[in-house]
């Protein structure tokens, strides 16, 4: 774990409530599926996002303006300065991925899953990758994930746009191994629909993000794990529903 400052270089909204930002500042230490953890001005807790992409000087993050920490960030401007801790959470493992590995990813929890396919071609993999949403204007990152070469294919809810249903709808056979990340329900869904191991990313709330102060724990076949220090991937073998 690292405190750093960080200078937002951009800040636009890509989809109804999404925003993509762009922070320049030292990266040194963020893996792939980690996450940042964002001081707000006037708010006591830190701001868990999850890193959509890295590089040796830029950090860029998606995240949903759904609250008031969120709200705030959705008004930031570029040059604005933020006080962050990175190199948070056990990422993505993806030495066990096979050839073929599936990405499966529904609304905020896309984000992670960029640099994870990205990481899988620089190894020789070749990943195909579902995107879940519940409606067309929901909908970010298909043409992000279409430029790096993979089959990427989109669901909605309500058949707006892409294959009508949920991510489960668009599981084939033929994966290797699969990665997700998404709100819990459709975590279940995956864990259900699935015919391999994988890895399974899980959004939570926390309380300092490190794992002090232990509010994110939950229990495994291994015992309890905290999300934000333990996880957030967990590997599906682990995982108790």
């Amino acid at each position: 774990m690292k405190q750093s400052i960080f200078t937002i270089e951009s800040n636009q909204n890509i989809a109804k409530a999404v925003y993509k930002m762009v922070l320049k500042g030292d990266t040194c230490g963020i893996a792939c599926g980690q996450f940042i953890n964002i001081q707000i001005d006037g708010l006591y807790l830190r701001r868990p996002i999850s890193v959509f992409d890295y590089d040796e000087k830029t950090v860029t993050i998606i995240y949903k303006a759904v609250g008031a920490g969120t709200e705030k960030m959705a008004e930031m401007k570029a040059g604005e300065k933020l006080d962050i801790l990175t190199g948070l959470g056990n990422g993505y493992d993806v030495s066990k991925s096979g050839d073929m590995p599936l990405l499966i990813g529904g609304g905020v929890g896309v984000p992670p899953l960029y640099n994870l396919c990205k990481k899988l071609i620089e190894k020789g993999a070749k990943p195909s990758v579902i995107l879940g949403f519940n409606t067309k204007d929901e909908v970010f990152c298909k043409e992000e994930f279409e430029a790096l070469g993979v089959k990427t294919t989109v669901t909605t809810a309500d058949g707006s746009e892409g294959i009508k249903g949920f991510v489960t709808n668009a599981i084939e056979d033929g994966y290797t191994y699969f990665y997700t990340c998404g709100p819990e329900p459709m975590l279940k869904a995956v864990y259900d629909a699935t015919n391999t191991s994988g890895q399974f990313s899980f959004e939570e709330r926390m309380g300092c993000g490190f794992g002090a102060c232990m509010g994110c724990s939950c229990k495994t076949k291994y015992g309890n794990k905290r999300i934000c220090k333990d996880g957030p991937v967990l590997e599906k073998e682990e995982i108790i529903w």
